[in-house]
């Protein structure tokens, strides 16, 4: 079993890779969280951005006009798919990507087999009046057939799995560094599709959520960060985890 991070624009390394050298992607891409509406309502604006409404990366604008966010998302996804059997894409809806995202996903409807719903259990309040406080995200799958919704692999009897998760959000993995989704997001995915001599790629890295759930469940795995901070972070986080799982015998 070997996992390898890599600080690295995740597009450039997928183009160095054979066809389905990866059996799941399993990643959650930035959001765009930074785009939002203007003062006349009418377009966007990249918001100001401060403490009280922090950003994500410290490198990294994350405010793409939407053009430019539907075909970073209909590119990669494309690219992913070219590299993976199959691809587990989590991403929540906000101001600054819905139309995007619901472009990207209709334009690969021909590859989309299922959609999960992540149920956080907890609804993160609005920072705005008259605005739904949001709950959920989504779990995008992708290939594997996906003229069926049934999955040529899959590890769970008939009847006994649904496709809304409730699985609680994690407080930040390291100061400075919210998480992504939590371990156990990543682990029920690996648990339910995937098998023993798997390879797994996460191309947005972020904090190694995706790593650690790998090597927790004995897989190959490669997860690729642009942002040097975050890769920094997913390093030392990966590193204190291995060395608790060696100092408990695991």
């Amino acid at each position: 079993m070997a996992v390898e991070l890599l600080n690295i624009d995740c597009m450039e390394y997928m183009k160095t890779l054979p066809d389905k050298a990866f059996d799941l992607c399993i990643t959650s891409p930035p959001y765009n969280m930074n785009l939002r509406v203007n003062a006349k309502g009418d377009g966007y604006c990249s918001r100001q951005i401060v403490k009280e409404l922090s950003t994500k990366y410290s490198n990294y604008s994350d405010n793409l006009p939407m053009d430019d966010y539907y075909s970073f998302l209909l590119d990669f996804i494309g690219e992913a798919l070219r590299v993976s059997n199959m691809l587990f894409l989590n991403i929540q809806m906000i101001t600054g990507n819905k139309p995007a995202v619901a472009r990207a996903v209709g334009d690969h409807g021909h590859n989309l087999k299922e959609v999960i719903i992540w149920d956080k259990c907890v609804a993160q309040p609005s920072i705005a009046d008259r605005v739904l406080n949001s709950q959920f995200e989504f779990i995008y799958v992708f290939g594997g057939n996906p003229i069926a919704r049934q999955f040529q692999k899959a590890n769970f009897a008939r009847g006994t799995e649904s496709n809304i998760w409730k699985i609680p959000s994690e407080k930040r993995a390291l100061d400075n560094h919210s998480a992504g989704f939590p371990v156990a997001l990543p682990e029920k995915i690996l648990s339910l599709f995937a098998d023993s001599g798997d390879k797994i790629l996460d191309p947005f890295l972020g904090t190694g959520t995706t790593a650690i759930a790998a090597h927790y469940g004995g897989f190959d795995f490669v997860g690729c960060e642009l942002d040097t901070d975050y890769f920094n972070a997913a390093s030392k986080r990966f590193e204190q985890a291995t060395a608790q799982l060696a100092m408990f015998g695991a």
